[in-house]
């Protein structure tokens, strides 16, 4: 049958030169833009099965028509084809395939390696490990258990360790300049290894046990503890033999308290759970994890490009040679496959994966070459594993609801702004809200933020914040003038050169006096003014009753207290405000650096300053903590605690 549309010739003599190798291939439209990455055990089959067969009017063969240019690459097996294909698509980002963005890295528990102590023998920070939050790359000197799916699994795990082995969290600068136990030891979540209250070679004990907990070995360290128990025991050592059994109280207590502990029944040390769930045209696979035998929790993934991959990955099905009939895969497990492939490239896989959809053998293969070790997707699991995978279906279809229910809500918002203001509702997605804000305290530390709002959400990677100097101290006019030129002189000239796109729409934190000022910028720059318009609080300040102010000299718009534009000129406009406030406050607090106290940081009562000078023994022991570690006293916030961070340094 003959391809549908008419192809460069130069095009077809390429695939025709094929050679029939695995390898990858790569489409590229007029642009250059990457429209699909596929991989093949024949690139010869695979790829003239495009070019040859009548793909009518399906998304793949829309994508066929856009073909101008292709690229492949030859490797040795099909497992390197795989891993190839997938680094790609992480790297170029097609359009027709399924896409999972990358996220932040994985947290991890840090132990950090014992160190020999000093020749005066007394207690050195490196001779006795820490356990700590971790993010980043990790050091071989170290010990690193994990990757954990939150912040809070971490930070709960810790809290086990602490009650149960009472190892150190301080941080060394801390630990050196101790010369009495902190609250820790007092309320029995350290041994105090600071001031000597413990020995080196017990401390280098509980240390080794708590690897083995992080490890699974619960049941053999019970079974340790209680013979030393009873040696005491008999030996008439009944202080040490009750010290025994408060900590075989504690871990037993902790091991009834977590209720999805297997007991070593199936040997799941560790074990990842995967499920995914399609409906009304997204997805999301929800990833739950187990290690050292303890069920940490899950996080949920969204695929993009869901809609456009279907047909291009039921093409890329290669049957085996000897079922020639392959049975074309589900959606849901086309996409499952996709996040196998491409989570754990960057990823530690564990021995076992637990699927809601069955997985190709193919692909397993290959994670287990890529691994080092075996590694087995379970599709059917019985017991407690399909008791998790139970759970991670069930919150698979939570989080998608709610992703449903947000981006319908933010979808209306958006459709009620564009036609409240007049503005293009062809491509909704595209519409693009930047907004203004200036920040300061009697003049000092003067920013401005910039955040942006596009597809429906508010994209923090393009925030900006700048510096405003050069101005009489508290000219908010002249702050707004100053951020806006800085912002759209280069922006206005690669626009009008068609190298970049102008905001539709630039909100400013003000009224009439504001408006002036930008209109007075986008006058002298020959932007458009009727993409300016200004927040005005209403009478009162009350919230709900702002109005919208003009730069093109239209008159004032009133959206009304519960209109879903208002709602999202609200949620842009406090988004500029929380921005220019926390860049405002840092900036602050590195011009006073080396006389910040804790008060004058926002937030800090004198209840949460006695917490905290309690905890790290003085405002030198806070400036050297981490955030993660000042986020760990009670009553402070993640926030907070970067505040604190950022005032003390």
């Amino acid at each position: 049958m003959t391809a549908p549309h008419e192809f460069d010739p130069q095009l077809l003599s390429e695939v025709a030169a094929l050679p029939a190798l695995p390898g990858v291939y790569r489409y590229f439209d007029a642009e250059g833009g990457v429209l699909y990455v596929g991989k093949a055990r024949n690139l010869k089959k695979r790829v003239t099965s495009y070019f040859q067969k009548n793909h009518g009017g399906t998304r793949i063969g829309h994508m066929v028509t856009k073909i101008v240019r292709m690229e492949t690459t030859v490797v040795r097996s099909e497992a390197e084809a795989l891993l190839l294909e997938n680094n790609l698509i992480k790297t170029l980002h097609p359009k027709y395939n399924i896409l999972f963005r990358d996220d932040k890295s994985y947290p991890y528990l840090k132990l950090t390696a014992a160190q020999t102590k000093d020749a005066g023998g007394a207690p050195t920070a490196v001779a006795y490990p820490r356990i700590a939050y971790y993010r980043g790359a990790v050091e071989k000197k170290n010990h690193y258990f994990g990757p954990y799916p939150s912040a809070w699994a971490v930070k709960d795990t810790i809290l086990l360790l602490q009650k149960v082995f009472k190892l150190r969290t301080c941080e060394d600068t801390v630990f050196n300049n101790r010369t009495r136990p902190c609250l820790l030891y007092q309320i029995k979540r350290c041994s105090a290894p600071c001031v000597g209250h413990v020995s080196a070679e017990q401390y280098a004990l509980d240390t080794a046990n708590a690897q083995r907990f992080l490890q699974g070995q619960t049941q053999e360290i019970l079974s340790e503890l209680e013979k030393k128990m009873l040696a005491h025991a008999e030996r008439l050592e009944f202080e040490q033999a009750a010290e025994l059994r408060n900590q075989m109280a504690a871990l037993s207590k902790v091991l009834h308290q977590q209720s999805m502990d297997l007991g070593g029944k199936n040997g799941d040390v560790d074990v990842d759970i995967l499920a995914v769930k399609v409906q009304g045209g997204k997805a999301c696979v929800n990833l739950a994890m187990v290690r050292g035998g303890r069920h940490l929790g899950d996080r949920p993934y969204f695929p993009t490009h869901v809609e456009n991959a279907t047909d291009a990955a039921a093409l890329d099905i290669e049957p085996e040679p000897s079922a020639p009939q392959a049975k074309e895969k589900s959606l849901e497990a086309l996409i499952l496959e996709a996040f196998i492939a491409q989570h754990y490239i960057d990823v530690p896989v564990p021995p076992i994966l637990v699927c809601s959809e069955p997985v190709d053998k193919a692909l397993m293969d290959a994670l287990s070459e890529q691994a080092g070790s075996r590694v087995t997707a379970l599709h059917q699991p019985h017991e407690q594993r399909r008791i998790w995978l139970e759970m991670a279906q069930k919150n698979a279809g939570l989080q998608l609801a709610r992703l449903l229910a947000e981006e319908g809500s933010q979808q209306a918002r958006t459709r009620a702004l564009a036609e409240a203001l007049d503005l293009s509702l062809d491509n909704l997605d595209a519409l693009r809200i930047e907004c203004f804000d200036i920040s300061h305290t009697a003049g000092e530390s003067t920013q401005a933020s910039c955040v942006v709002f596009k597809e429906h959400k508010m994209q923090n990677s393009e925030y900006r914040r700048y510096n405003i100097e050069g101005i009489t101290p508290g000219d908010d006019y002249a702050a707004m003038r100053q951020v806006l030129t800085r912002r759209y002189t280069k922006l206005a000239e690669a626009a009008r050169n068609g190298e970049a796109k102008l905001p539709d729409l630039v909100l400013v934190d003000g009224g009439k006096g504001q408006v002036s000022m930008a209109r007075e910028v986008f006058v002298e720059l020959g932007l458009d003014l009727g993409l300016i318009a200004g927040v005005e609080k209403g009478e009162g300040r009350k919230v709900g009753l702002e109005e919208l102010v003009f730069a093109d000299g239209r008159d004032k718009v009133y959206l009304g207290r519960d209109s879903a534009a208002l709602m999202l000129i609200a949620q842009i406009r406090d988004e500029a405000h929380r921005f220019a406030i926390t860049g405002m406050r840092a900036k602050r607090a590195k011009v006073r650096v080396g006389s910040s106290r804790l008060e004058d940081i926002a937030g800090i009562g004198p209840k949460r300053r006695a917490s905290l000078l309690q905890r790290f023994g003085g405002v030198r022991g806070i400036a050297s903590a981490s955030v993660e570690d000042i986020a760990m006293v009670d009553g402070i916030s993640k926030d907070l605690a970067e505040e604190i961070y950022r005032a003390l340094h």
